[in-house]
């Protein structure tokens, strides 16, 4: 099942459509994020052969058979060798015919030689595409496909379109439960992320609830299975999981984060943190109104996934396993499950204002995130986690409640009394995003967001 990916397609599906120009393609994401099956689905209206070869882990000559058998593959020849790369792509200019070549995890090819060697000899080929073959370059080892990106690297300018496949958003994943309510569609995101591979194993029939304990708690649960085989396999070889432990329970701050590894090798954790940024594993965030203040800069998991294992499972398989999914969910979920997805609510209103502004429905729209104040005449501060900067220095202060009712126009008049007597900030308008509606469609002036909108 194809889903989502709109633009993607149609980008990727004009680019092997014209034959104006050379086109090499690069596309890289994380794993299970839907990179095969975008280019498989752009492949399917291609005119012409399509040559569909997965690298793996061996030598550059061991890679190169493989590749010469695929191509056999492709157009029912019995197998053949060449001399090399270049040999096979004469051979390939002197058929008749059309060619799409699909190079799927280039680094286990690029890794198999010394740094730069096989991204030089792709450089020539690409250098030297016959005009009736077209390549595309896929990986998933993010930091090494970044690597073709720089301006040092040999395969840097060659790319005819590059694309960055992330996880769906709050609103595409929605599309793999349709007929929830737009709470349950919150709450399945919350707890499952985006990864289009994790959604089409989720049973929307059943509850949340059941989808954990099936998916999640068991140690062969499938998604379980996912996080710990492949999502931080890699990082378990060459970081401390503590760190992701840390920001798994709330600890978001540097100092934070090296306090709980109880760590004074400050240079290890520098070069950890920036690593795991490279790899998109984690992101770093900062106040809207505090850019650059490194004081005020924190952490996050970019992932909903692997913040609910770190911040459930991680470090308690024992424990599951002992007592077993049924219990161990009816002792540590509840008021911690609310609370958790309660907080990721305002990552799926932040994501809402991105498509907002993306969309051009609000088309004023600067910058949109969370909001640091100091409030010295009443001696506090704190931050906003959903605030709307437009135009200069104008703030639209949003709150967002992932309520069980309905959001009452009290409730609203209360929050923004609250608001008026934090000193120091400018507030231009203010705003309610409750997922279950509210008592009222008119509540004073205020900006009124509910479930549907966000899903609308």
């Amino acid at each position: 099942m194809f889903v989502g990916r709109e633009n993607e397609l149609a980008e990727l599906q004009r680019e092997l459509k014209s034959w104006k120009s050379k086109t090499a393609v690069l596309v890289y994401g994380k794993r299970r994020v839907g990179k095969s099956t975008l280019i498989n689905k752009a492949a399917d209206s291609f005119e012409g052969v399509v040559i569909n070869h997965l690298c793996v882990t061996s030598t550059f000559d061991g890679n190169m058979a493989l590749l010469y058998q695929s191509i056999c593959t492709a157009l029912s020849l019995p197998r053949m060798s060449f001399d090399s790369i270049f040999a096979m792509m004469d051979f390939l200019k002197s058929l008749d015919k059309k060619f799409l070549l699909i190079i799927d995890e280039y680094p286990y090819l690029k890794e198999s030689r010394k740094k730069g060697e096989v991204d030089s000899i792709m450089q020539a080929v690409i250098d030297k595409l016959p005009e009736n073959v077209k390549i595309i370059l896929c990986g998933s080892y993010i930091a090494v496909m970044k690597e073709l990106l720089e301006e040092d690297n040999p395969l840097y300018g060659r790319f005819s379109l590059i694309l960055h496949i992330r996880d769906f958003d709050y609103y595409d994943a929605a599309k793999f439960y349709p007929g929830l309510s737009p709470r349950e569609k919150v709450e399945m995101y919350s707890v499952f992320g985006g990864s289009p591979y994790v959604l089409g194993l989720i049973d929307a029939s059943v509850s949340l609830e059941t989808n954990i304990k099936k998916l999640l708690l068991p140690e062969t649960g499938l998604v379980r299975v996912h996080v710990e085989s492949i999502m931080i396999k890699e990082i378990k070889k060459t970081f401390d999981t503590r760190i992701l432990e840390a920001l798994g329970n709330g600890k978001k701050k540097y100092t934070e984060i090296r306090d709980w590894l109880r760590s004074d090798e400050n240079g290890l954790l520098d070069k950890q943190l920036k690593i795991l940024l490279d790899m998109e594993t984690i992101r770093k965030e900062e106040p809207i109104n505090r850019k650059n203040d490194k004081k005020k800069q924190f952490y996050e998991i970019e992932d909903n996934l692997m913040r609910f294992y770190f911040a459930f499972i991680f470090g308690n398989a024992g424990i599951i396993t002992r007592i077993g999914p049924e219990q161990y969910y009816k002792r540590n979920f509840g008021e911690n499950l609310r609370e958790f997805i309660s907080r990721r609510f305002e990552g799926v209103v932040l994501e809402y204002f991105h498509r907002q502004a993306v969309g051009g429905a609000m088309d004023d729209i600067e910058d949109f995130g969370c909001y640091w104040y100091d409030d010295p005449v009443n001696k506090k501060n704190g931050e906003f986690d959903c605030v709307v900067r437009r135009g200069g220095d104008n703030y639209d202060f949003y709150e967002c409640k992932f309520f069980d009712r309905k959001m009452t126009a009290e409730e609203c008049e209360q929050e923004e009394k609250q608001l008026e007597e934090i000193k120091g900030i400018t507030v231009s308008r203010v705003g309610f995003v409750s997922v279950e509606g509210f008592s009222s469609k008119k509540i004073k002036d205020f900006i009124l967001v509910d479930g549907k909108m966000l899903y609308k």
